[in-house]
């Protein structure tokens, strides 16, 4: 039962004062665990002028598990699978890494972060993180591309 009151603490802090390019609301207003968060593509990056839809999962055993995060809206990112699963892969999401003390607002303010700055070597798409590092230019302009096809 704590973890819904803190969720539910947490969803409330979101949606008074949301991070920068962030809105937060749940999937289903039922279901405190699965949240629906827009994502602004911040200024400095291939994504910018792109809103992304992304899902974010709390298990019942959180803050003691740490959330899912997923892009629903396909994106170019070396961080991001490339598939319709949009998997995120973030270091401080592993389980030997997560900490009950963080808090949903830190998870998305780095995952927006990584739009900004991905980070190649713990990349989950080993070709985008290949061509960013090697190709920025070529990179960048297939991420604009993908952004606006599939952002809104």
């Amino acid at each position: 039962m704590g973890s819904i009151k803190r969720i539910s603490k947490e969803l409330t802090e979101l949606t008074e004062s949301p991070p920068e390019g962030i809105t937060v609301e749940l999937a289903d207003e039922s279901n405190v665990y699965e949240w629906k968060v827009i994502m602004e593509g911040p200024e400095s990056s291939p994504y910018y002028n792109g809103k992304f839809l992304v899902k974010l999962s709390l298990p019942t055993e959180y803050p003691f598990k740490p959330p899912t995060v997923s892009f629903a809206t396909k994106i170019y990112h070396p961080n991001v699978t490339n598939d319709e699963k949009g998997s995120m892969c973030l270091g401080m999401l592993r389980a030997d890494e997560w900490k009950p003390s963080s808090k949903i607002a830190a998870v998305l303010q780095f995952a927006r972060q990584l739009l900004s700055e991905p980070m190649p070597d713990d990349a989950v798409e080993g070709r985008i993180a290949e061509q960013y590092k090697n190709d920025r230019g070529r990179y960048e302009e297939v991420a604009r591309e993908w952004t606006r096809k599939h952002a809104c």
